[in-house]
Order: C-alpha cells, then structure tokens, then sequence
C-alpha cells in the first residue's frame, strides 16, 4: 500500500466512527459561552471605535 491510499484508509475509518463520539462537558452552557464571547466582542469594539475617533 502506498501512504496515500494508508491514509485515505485511516481517514474513512476516523469518518465512519465520528458520528458516535460526542466530547461535550456537562457545565459548559452553550448561552454563557456565547454570551461571554458576545462581551467580549462588544470590548474589543469599544475600544476599536475610542483608539479611532478622528474618523
């Protein structure tokens, strides 16, 4: 076998079983993630629009 056709083997062996593998921790809450990152961005905006007030 070549290491072209050795990988494509691999990959569609790690495909075939990706489905069943879920790697989610149980207090992590989607809304906090997404909210902090919201804050953050809104920050970063801020003071993006403070550093350029001449325009």
């Amino acid at each position: 076998m070549t290491a072209i056709s050795t990988a494509h083997a691999a990959l569609t062996t790690l495909a075939a079983e990706g489905g069943e593998h879920t790697d989610t921790h149980p207090t992590i809450s989607p809304f906090m993630t997404g909210g902090a990152a919201l804050v953050i961005l809104f920050l970063l905006l801020w003071i993006t629009t403070r550093f350029n007030r001449d325009r």
